[in-house]
């Protein structure tokens, strides 16, 4: 495989619920953890690995890290986009980026990552299996990103 690929991304869009709004007529901040599952399911999907494929062929991605920075507004009805990528970070550990902007006008809405380790059925770590690091075009040997274990 080549090392040289750029990490695998995707952009999705969505629109800001009303449900997903406060009394300060903004998004409520627990919002844009389940936006950054959104750009990561569709990351997943778009490369051709929904969760339950990963789930059935034996592989589990549980979250053990998540950082989000605010940046700016979102408002009832503005749609945005979710731009995603995703990387290695660690022998057993994948880091999602995700960066959310208004999709007019491209101001900054909220960025961040999340890890997920990545498991087998019983939660025992494992390197990532060869099907996963082909889909998601993961560096094939010690390029890994971040401060992995």
């Amino acid at each position: 495989m080549d090392d040289s690929r750029p990490v695998a991304a995707y952009t999705t869009r969505l629109r800001v619920r009303y449900s997903e709004t406060d009394q300060m007529g903004t998004f409520y901040n627990s919002r844009a953890l389940e936006w950054f599952e959104c750009g990561r399911t569709e990351l997943l999907r778009h490369r051709g690995l929904p969760y339950t494929e990963i789930e059935e062929r034996g592989v589990h991605l549980p979250l053990v890290e998540a950082h989000v920075e605010y940046r700016g507004r979102a408002r009832y009805d503005d749609e945005l986009s979710v731009a995603t990528s995703v990387g290695l970070a660690g022998r057993a550990r994948l880091r999602f980026d995700v960066e959310i902007r208004q999709a007019v006008g491209g101001a900054e809405v909220a960025r961040g990552y999340t890890v997920h380790a990545i498991t087998n059925t019983t939660g025992k770590p494992t390197r990532p299996p060869p099907w996963l690091v082909e889909k998601l075009h993961l560096p094939n040997g010690a390029g890994l990103v971040g401060n992995g274990e």
